[in-house]
């Protein structure tokens, strides 16, 4: 958040009733079908901040320029549709970076619009302006697609199309845009912005790579099959359930992935990629099918998968391929490539052929999976997933921040007809109530069920708390469940395990109930065995609301550390 005014920087002196840049920035985005601007108003953006005022687009106001980027991020995964961001200069861009790695990891479209100081302090002058940076567009490279600086306002049209495609191009994810302070405000001679498009570049697989891989698939005994986050992105759900049952191959989802193939099908193995045994199946594969995923640290189960047969892996994003094992890399919008494969495929049905039987062999898995659970004494941690499982409706969306919930969340979460979203991609915390609130702004502004659930610990929601007063000025349908633990409950295991003894992840932290309460956000504590009851009548409410449940969950135990 910047400070405005003051003796430090002499204010904008806009002409009344012209048409500036920032009417061509809103127009644009109107143009394109954006219909919901995240951020926060500063000092160089309010040109564009008062532009706004003469639009259609709906203005959502965070606290922290982080959770704007988180909130953007949400509404995007939740409408399917481009997040677009507003940033003021200096400190404001900059605290948004964080959320911004998440969105770029996962993989998030988004157009993010940051105001710059005036045209005359750029370059390698230090003229001592206000939020001056050396080059405030360097810090976004590692956290976004590209970057652009437009100096004149006849160029804002185009770059903000231009933007727009690159967004929604697979691999999909953030872009950033510099709009310094003087070109938003200075009139314009350029005519209102009436029409704008922005089609995403093709990005389909080459035809002799997927001759080869219909080759391998063809020849393949006993195949099974990833799938990461990039099936979700690329839509391939479709696809990738008629290939895996002419394959007859089991289907492992990701964290990412989660959602992408059916939950209870018989070749389901869930998403249990962190255990031992699920490992074994995909090392036991003679053909590794994997479909936008790296096979990175949680997916190879830390790195201990190790793949005895051959690999296909098809990722929009050419750095992925073969990052992590030999492969047939196939650079393709996972829809595309998987549309071509079914296509091409034959029925061949192996889950029950030539002595390999994939459907016992994925019962049999699962339930090896569910004994080693038993074993470790985890009845209250499986049955408090299960109970949020079973209040939440079956298309509800779900945001889940770094927490031991969402740890368990990862694997044993059924997304059912909603969607699961997780700050997995970057595992920064703070996401999932800002992230939440996203998805609420956006599905309500499609004419949907707006409820949507967070869910974060004690620890990530202190990141994200001043967003109740978010939550409650924009009366959102957002239920939070904070699972109070006393500080940070994954890290206090980690340290335990390793060292023996916790340091620094015990946490004083405020009454969650009154705290909510004073933002004028309704709010309860109730215990695990009451978790499902509140939920249900938060969900039935109006508006925001917050359950807090004062318990120590534990984690089920590694099996990547097994000898």
């Amino acid at each position: 958040m910047e400070i405005t005014g003051g003796a430090a920087s002499a204010p904008p002196q806009p002409v009344s009733g012209q048409r500036n840049g920032g009417d061509l920035v809103v127009e644009t985005l109107t143009a394109l079908g954006a219909t919901t601007v995240f951020g926060i108003p500063g000092q160089h953006a309010l040109g564009l901040f008062d532009a706004l005022s003469r639009s259609r687009l709906t203005f959502v106001s965070s606290r922290v320029e982080n959770n704007s980027a988180f909130a953007a991020d949400g509404f995007a995964r939740a409408t399917g549709e481009v997040g677009v961001l507003f940033l003021s200069t200096g400190p404001g861009a900059l605290t948004s970076l964080a959320g911004l790695q998440e969105a770029y990891a996962t993989g998030v479209p988004m157009v993010v619009i940051a105001s710059q100081i005036p045209l005359e302090g750029l370059g390698a002058r230090r003229k001592g302006m206000l939020h001056q940076l050396d080059d405030q567009k360097a810090s976004a490279a590692n956290v976004s697609k590209s970057q652009r600086l437009i100096q004149h306002a006849s160029g804002i049209p185009s770059a903000i199309q231009d933007a727009w495609t690159e967004a929604v191009s697979s691999p999909q994810g953030p872009v950033w845009i510099e709009v310094p302070q003087n070109v938003l405000l200075d009139p314009v001679m350029v005519p209102a912005v009436e029409d704008a498009l922005a089609e995403p570049f093709d990005n389909p697989p080459r035809i002799e790579l997927v001759r080869e891989a219909l080759a391998w698939l063809n020849q393949s005994k006993r195949p099974a099959i990833v799938a990461g986050g990039g099936t979700r992105r690329g839509n391939s759900e479709e696809w990738l359930l008629s290939i895996a049952e002419k394959l007859g191959a089991p289907v492992v989802c990701s964290p990412g992935g989660n959602g992408a193939f059916p939950w209870r099908h018989e070749l389901s193995l869930q998403s249990w990629v962190e255990d031992r045994h699920v490992t074994e199946v995909l090392e036991d594969a003679d053909l590794l099918l994997v479909i936008g995923s790296s096979l990175g640290e949680v997916t190879s189960n830390y790195f201990t998968l190790e793949p005895r047969g051959r690999i296909i892996q098809i990722d929009a994003e050419p750095r992925v391929l073969e990052s992590n094992r030999p492969a047939l890399g196939i650079r393709a919008d996972a829809g595309q490539a998987l549309k071509a494969i079914d296509e091409g495929l034959a029925d061949l049905d192996r889950r029950r052929t030539d002595g390999y039987d994939a459907v016992a062999l994925v019962a049999e898995t699962l339930a090896k999976v569910q004994a080693r659970l038993d074993s470790q004494d985890l009845g209250m941690e499986r049955r408090f997933l299960a109970d949020i499982r079973e209040a939440a409706p079956d298309d509800m969306q779900t945001f889940w921040d770094m927490t031991i919930s969402a740890y368990w969340a990862w694997s044993c979460w059924d997304a059912r007809s909603g969607q699961f979203h997780s700050a997995q991609g970057a595992g920064g915390l703070g996401y999932g109530f800002p992230g939440a609130i996203g998805g609420a702004v956006g599905l309500g502004s499609k004419g949907k069920n707006p409820r949507v659930l967070a869910v974060s610990g004690d620890g990530s929601a202190m990141y994200s708390i001043a967003e109740l007063a978010t939550a409650r000025q924009h009366d959102l349908s957002v239920t939070w469940l904070i699972v109070d633990d006393g500080g940070y409950g994954i890290l206090r295991e980690y340290m335990e395990g390793a060292f023996g003894k916790a340091t620094a992840t015990e946490l004083s932290r405020p009454d969650f109930v009154k705290l909510a309460e004073s933002f004028g956000v309704p709010a309860r504590r109730v215990e695990p065995s009451g978790v499902r009851q509140a939920l249900e009548e938060s969900f039935a409410a109006e508006g925001p609301n917050v359950v807090v449940v004062e318990t120590l969950l534990r984690l089920f135990a590694p099996t990547h550390l097994d000898g």
